[in-house]
C-alpha cells in the first residue's frame, strides 16, 4: 500500500531550489493553459521545470505538482489532470536556476517547444515546458537530489 503523501514528500528537501518533472501524457487533447492560450496534447513525455522559492521550498512545491490543483495556479496545473508524474528531480539552492536547465533540455536531441511562454511568462525563456515523443534521457545536470517518484508504487526513491 503506498504512504501517503506527506510522508512521501518528508523526502523532499524543505529549501529553496529548482525542479524539473518528468509528466507523461496518454492521449490526444487539446487544453486551454489560463490566459496563455491552447496546448495541443500529444502522448509521449513532458518535462517541466520550476524553481521553489517560497514556504516549504522543494517540498511544498513538488508536493503541489504531486496533487490535481482546484483551482489552476500555475501553467503546469492546466497540465497536470491530462498528465501523470514519473520522477521528480531537484537542486537546493540559488547558484543555477530553471533557466539554466531549461537551455540544456532545448538543446537535446528530440526537445520540442509545446506551447511557447509555458511557464515563463516572467522571464525571457522560450518555455520551461519540453516535449519528446519517446524517451527523455535526463542530461547531467548538477543535482543535489534526484528523486524518483513511481506512479506504480506510489512511493519516491533517489
Amino acid at each position: 500500500m503506498p504512504l501517503p503523501a506527506d510522508r512521501l514528500l518528508d523526502e523532499l528537501p524543505p529549501e529553496a531550489g529548482i525542479y524539473a518533472l518528468l509528466l507523461s501524457c496518454r492521449r490526444r487533447a487539446v487544453i486551454r493553459i489560463g490566459k496563455l492560450g491552447e496546448l495541443r496534447l500529444r502522448p509521449g513525455l513532458y518535462v517541466y521545470l520550476g524553481s521553489a522559492c517560497g514556504p516549504g521550498g522543494l517540498r511544498a512545491r513538488i508536493g503541489h505538482h504531486l496533487r490535481i490543483a482546484g483551482r489552476p495556479h500555475w501553467h503546469v496545473d492546466y497540465l497536470r489532470p491530462w498528465t501523470e508524474v514519473q520522477a521528480a528531480w531537484c537542486r537546493t539552492g540559488r547558484e543555477e536556476s530553471e533557466h539554466d536547465w531549461a537551455l540544456c533540455i532545448r538543446r537535446l536531441p528530440g526537445a520540442l517547444v509545446p506551447l511557447p511562454g509555458f511557464g515563463s511568462s516572467d522571464c525571457r525563456c522560450e518555455s520551461h515546458l519540453f516535449f519528446f515523443r519517446t524517451r527523455f534521457r535526463p542530461p547531467a545536470l548538477r543535482l543535489s537530489r534526484a528523486v524518483l517518484y513511481s506512479t506504480r508504487t506510489g512511493r519516491f526513491r533517489s
